[in-house]
């Protein structure tokens, strides 16, 4: 089971700009799919984005794309979500995850049942 800890959120302007990190515990990181989701509170978990194993693809939900970008670098386990012109509505404990199912393009990789290792979560709030 890869363990996962993600950091970098804290309380930021409405307009600013944020990186997570999510670091992996296993090198086997590099061969999973991994994702970005958040919760708000009182609202079900929502997909973010999702990068692939060789980061050649990714998906993003409507709601954040042209304004954040998912990243990783398997040589340090460690995957990243760049935020910029951050709303209010962004404010949500961010959690990264990683799937090891196999599915046939990187747009499945959209909902939580589809993932099976999760972070603990770091908490984003934008303030207006």
């Amino acid at each position: 089971q890869v363990l996962l800890v993600e950091s970098g959120g804290e309380l930021v302007q409405a307009g600013g700009s944020l990186r997570l990190s999510c670091a992996a515990s296993e090198r086997t990181f590099s061969t999973y799919v991994a994702g970005w989701f958040r919760q708000a509170p009182g609202k079900e978990r929502e997909f973010v984005a999702a990068i692939s194993r060789n980061s050649a693809s990714t998906n993003y939900a409507d709601s954040v794309k042209d304004r954040f970008t998912i990243s990783r670098d398997n040589a340090k386990n460690t995957m990243y979500l760049q935020m910029t012109s951050l709303k209010p509505e962004d404010t949500a404990v961010y959690y990264c995850a990683v799937s090891t199912v196999m599915f046939r393009t990187i747009n499945y990789y959209n909902v939580p049942p589809r993932y099976n290792n999760w972070g603990q979560g770091t908490q984003v709030t934008v303030s207006s």
